[in-house]
């Protein structure tokens, strides 16, 4: 990877309306169908001074990335403050990554929408801040009580995997919240492993 690839985004205040615009539009066209020239006409500025920021797309994918991850790890770790017993802190952490992902943040629909292997330059620093964030789920589902020999680690997927493919049929209109599936999807562990 060459130097320049290598640098960090330059700080200033376009950053985070740069990087709205991109999470924006990575969330509504994926990350192939983004150019930096929608995103600098998203944010009104010039093509070229994108890369005063960002040394190339993936870099900025990566920077939308970080604060998806950054944004769900925050609403997670405070919902597990209020809670002590293992599935209440479970069903605390599915809540708010459903509050997160089903009020359509954008950054959180980037890190569901594009995945590392999508894009090659960047997969493992993607995967890297994907797995820092399911690290906190790991720790959640090994926290609780289920039959020796139980499979945690299918676990853990399929919860994510669920929790995820939510924004696609969820009603926000309907007679489900965030909450109440939260609620049902760990009643569902909890009977299928007989609790």
């Amino acid at each position: 990877m060459s130097a320049v690839a290598q640098r960090a985004p330059r700080s200033d205040n376009r950053v985070s309306t740069l990087l709205d615009a991109a999470a924006q539009l990575f969330a509504e066209k994926g990350y192939v169908g983004t150019s930096m020239r929608d995103i600098a006409q998203c944010c009104g500025m010039l093509p070229g001074s994108l890369y005063y920021h960002f040394a190339a797309k993936e870099d900025l994918l990566v920077a939308v990335y970080e604060r998806g991850v950054e944004q769900l790890l925050a609403n997670v770790r405070a919902a597990l403050l209020k809670e002590a017993e293992p599935w209440a802190r479970l069903q605390a952490a599915c809540a708010a990554h459903l509050e997160t992902v089903l009020r359509r943040s954008d950054y959180a629909q980037v890190l569901i929408r594009v995945l590392p292997a999508d894009v090659a330059p960047a997969a493992n620093r993607l995967a890297t801040l994907r797995n820092s964030y399911e690290k906190e789920f790991a720790a959640l589902v090994a926290a609780l009580p289920l039959p020796a020999g139980a499979d945690r680690k299918s676990l853990r997927l399929m919860l994510i995997g669920a929790l995820n493919w939510s924004r696609f049929w969820f009603a926000p209109a309907g007679r489900d919240t965030p909450r109440s599936l939260a609620r049902k999807f760990v009643a569902f562990i909890r009977e299928a492993h007989g609790d």
